[in-house]
């Protein structure tokens, strides 16, 4: 199972960027998707998230200003950021929480290589 990340990049104060990650190999279904994120000197945090149902939940420093979605027929998750802050610059990471069709191969989650959101003041 790969995930492939993509759209970080530099950015102004309040403008806007959009990030996208696509999960391919064998399985069976994914059951969360997630955009996590992790600035310089800091512990990686968790921005978004949103269920194969669709309910969604972000960290209050984002809520209002970035808004997740995913597309379950083509594996893929999106993050949209508006409205960007210097202190939203960081490496971003998608996660996925996969599961196979053999019972025996339990739940596991996958990480995206990581892509950088730089915005400056």
């Amino acid at each position: 199972v790969q995930l492939q990340a993509s759209g970080g990049g530099l950015v102004q104060a309040g403008g806007s960027l959009r990030l996208s990650c696509a999960a391919s190999g064998g399985f069976s279904r994914i059951n969360t998707m997630s955009w996590y994120r992790q600035a310089p000197g800091k512990q990686r945090e968790l921005v978004a998230i949103i269920a194969s149902g669709g309910s969604t939940d972000y960290a209050d420093s984002v809520k209002g200003r970035f808004t997740i979605s995913r597309d379950n027929a083509k594996n893929m998750v999106g993050l949209q950021m508006n409205s960007l802050k210097p202190e939203d610059t960081a490496v971003y990471y998608c996660n996925a929480e996969v599961v196979f069709s053999d019972p025996r191969v339990p739940t596991y989650d996958y990480w995206g290589q990581g892509t950088l959101v730089t915005v400056s003041s």
